[in-house]
């Protein structure tokens, strides 16, 4: 209810210093340059405007690639630091879409613990491929949701904020094709509620916003249907299995729901706690699977790969904090969960989630560091073309990070002469090409170096 204390603050405020610990650390690692970051970041610097080539996610790379550009216009030279703004970026606009909701959804127990999950099941083991516009996108809809059914006696500030994020959400993300729809459903029942007109005529508006990335999404798809990268991305749909950090609190998260619809009074016991600590306890140790089986590491472009069920994942819980708040009481196994002891082991459970799935996001930002480290010292003491097949990028741990066609780009930008030397792997680039033909290419950088 609105206006009664927080429920378990402490766990609230735990929960916001991580996650803003955890973006100013990957922040500071520069790890928006991961993959596609790297050739985003040159085609920005090169050809001094927004990469937005893929005109269905133009309003989030707007966004994320405006505070970059402006301060190379500016005269900005030094990529270190124009690559922790980018990264910066990248993160907090996200992070902080997740610490409104999760401030808004703070007074009751329950919605707490459904927006920790969503930030530690959803986002964290999604994130290392943070260029990827499903970030902001996923955001963005939990945060419309949460302030829809947390609305205030006075909804125009709320109505607002609603608004906005329909409009960024027109051009955001292919995921819109079924979450646009979900965020309207709620908008319009929520619509019902108030009286106040310029309230009204906000979340209407927000609504449209929503429906119209649902109807770009679509679009979207069927024009990219045939498309070769698109094609890819279909038959890796169901490979989320991969993404380790994803996979093992997904399964326990399951586990407890398939075991609560049939047995409500479950959820009263200790059964779900322990459950979840035996997938809390498997997902704190994946950084050290590797010394059991070579083939157990934490991959992150299998984060990549887990997006798409990251994003009906993503609907499932939103949807039920809808039902929970809409028809409070009437669905047995939300029931049992917004009893008070209940709810509030829920949001324990949670907070602990959140810090298990900090520990491989941790190791694998220190392995991201040292590859920087390794690329720049290569650069720096090489000229001309370096054939990446003579050079270890196959090996642990650089495979975990090393992408064929934007090794240029990754080469180029951690440079102190950009042009002295690239990276470059000898390809046709026809099994694994990039998906924009500016993307590959050799960057010219002219005027940059990573000086500090």
């Amino acid at each position: 209810m609105l206006g009664a204390p927080p429920v378990l603050p402490w766990a609230y405020r735990a929960v916001l210093v991580l996650l803003w610990g955890l973006t100013i650390w990957n922040t500071l690692a520069c790890r928006g340059l991961f993959w596609d970051g790297s050739s985003f970041l040159v085609n920005i610097l090169d050809l001094g405007r927004f990469h937005d080539f893929y005109v269905a996610r133009a309003h989030v790379d707007w966004l994320t690639q405006a505070p970059v550009l402006l301060l190379s216009r500016m005269g900005l030279g030094d990529t270190h630091l124009l690559s922790m703004v980018y990264s910066a970026t990248l993160f907090a606009l996200p992070t902080g879409l997740y610490h409104l909701a999760l401030a808004r959804l703070r007074h009751d127990a329950l919605l707490l613990g459904f927006g920790i999950a969503i930030v530690a099941v959803v986002y964290l083991p999604t994130w290392f491929f943070i260029v990827g516009e499903y970030n902001l996108a996923f955001a963005a809809v939990t945060a419309a949701v949460a302030i829809a059914l947390t609305l205030r006696p006075r909804p125009v500030g709320d109505a607002a904020a609603i608004c906005l994020l329909g409009v960024v959400s027109v051009r955001s993300y292919e995921a819109m094709l079924y979450l646009g729809p979900l965020v309207a459903a709620v908008l319009v029942w929520r619509l019902r509620r108030i009286e106040d007109r310029m309230a009204r005529f906000l979340l209407a508006i927000g609504a449209l916003g929503f429906l119209a990335g649902a109807v770009v999404g679509g679009a979207t798809v069927v024009e990219y249907w045939t498309h070769p990268h698109f094609v890819k991305v279909r038959s890796t749909a169901l490979d989320f299995w991969q993404n380790l950090q994803f996979a093992i609190p997904v399964a326990a998260l399951a586990a407890c729901a398939l075991i609560s619809l049939a047995r409500p009074r479950w959820l009263q016991g200790r059964g779900p706690v322990f459950t979840m600590g035996l997938a809390m306890a498997a997902l704190a140790l994946t950084p050290w699977y590797r010394l059991l089986d070579p083939d157990s590491i934490l991959y992150p472009p299998a984060q990549y790969l887990a997006r798409q069920a990251a994003g009906v994942l993503l609907a499932a819980m939103l949807l039920a904090m809808w039902i929970h708040v809409a028809w409070r009481g009437r669905v047995r196994p939300l029931a049992t969960l917004a009893l008070p002891a209940v709810s509030r082991r829920l949001v324990l459970t949670m907070t602990v989630l959140m810090l298990a799935a900090a520990v491989p996001d941790l190791a694998l930002t220190q392995l991201w560091w040292d590859y920087l480290e390794r690329m720049r010292a290569l650069v720096d003491s090489r000229e001309g073309i370096v054939r990446g097949r003579t050079l270890p990028l196959l090996d642990w741990p650089d495979k975990l990070f090393a992408q064929e066609w934007s090794l240029p780009a990754m080469s180029a930008i951690v440079s102190r002469t950009p042009g002295r030397a690239y990276v470059r792997v000898d390809n046709d680039y026809l099994s694994n090409p990039p998906f924009d033909p500016a993307c590959g290419t050799l960057p010219r950088l002219k005027g940059y170096g990573w000086r500090s």
